[in-house]
């Protein structure tokens, strides 16, 4: 399934109704601790290329990266990773706890 960039709520919404359980990043392109995270995503997402996985750019996407602080009731933090399963946040992680082994254990629990 390779990794998705998600810019609109819209596409957002789509993902929601098409998959039960998915991992989702935050991220910034202007932050060092960002990209670090990032880079374990993609490790993770190469490992584990089954998996649902989506992300969005911060600066790209602000109303999407809002949208989903309003709706799952998360302060924002960037970068954050969330697992969501049936429409909520059954695990986050941010900074430098997103990594390929955290991303892994919290998908296969």
């Amino acid at each position: 399934m390779g990794m998705k960039q998600v810019q609109t709520i819209e596409e957002f919404e789509v993902i929601e109704r098409e998959n039960r359980r998915f991992i989702f990043l935050k991220n910034s392109l202007t932050c060092p601790i960002s990209h670090q995270a990032y880079d374990e995503y993609q490790k993770y997402v190469a490992e584990y290329d089954e998996s649902p996985t989506f992300y969005l750019h911060v600066q790209e996407a602000r109303p999407l990266s809002n949208h989903i602080e309003e709706k799952f009731a998360i302060r924002h933090q960037s970068p954050q990773a969330l697992l969501i399963e049936d429409g909520k946040v059954i695990w986050e992680a941010s900074h430098w706890h997103i990594t390929k082994k955290s991303l892994t254990e919290a998908f296969n629990k």
